[in-house]
């Protein structure tokens, strides 16, 4: 297969793990096995392997910006990358379901933070932590106490 067919197919695994996250958020198979366990180790394994064969020999590195743009001109490397977000961005997407429901924090205001994180990962996890803190600081209205 080509990196291209690759990246296809992990993406394809992906979108549709995020999209159970979405619409079955409170189903602990779904957070807690498919999408917080399975499907990370699924792309991570995608990932050791890509690593594990196209590394050797390749130019760049880690030690400078220059070095990591050399690293991923390397289509192989790039989809390794990739394959790296999109296994961590869900992994932490499963997390924040799991703690809203652990905390009863209303999946509508989850589902926003959700959406940003499997675009813009830090971004989506901080406005879940900051969604978090309001909620359960007593800032939003708790239905059990309204």
């Amino acid at each position: 297969m080509t990196p291209n067919q690759i990246f296809s197919l992990v993406n394809l695994v992906a979108l549709g793990s995020w999209v159970l996250l979405a619409v079955l958020p409170r189903r602990r198979w779904v957070a807690n096995v498919v999408t917080g366990m399975a499907i990370p180790a699924l792309l991570a394994t995608v990932y050791i392997a890509i690593v594990a064969t196209k590394w050797g020999g390749s130019a760049g590195g880690f030690s400078s910006l220059p070095a990591v743009a050399m690293l991923f001109s390397n289509p192989w490397l790039l989809l390794a990358g990739w394959t790296h977000y999109l296994a961590f961005d869900l992994f932490v997407g499963s997390w924040e379901a799991r703690d809203a429901r652990d905390h009863g924090i209303p999946h509508l205001m989850v589902l926003p933070c959700l959406v940003l994180t499997f675009l813009f990962g830090p971004a989506g996890w901080l406005l879940y932590l900051g969604v978090r803190y309001v909620y359960r600081s007593g800032g939003l209205s708790h239905p059990q106490h309204a």
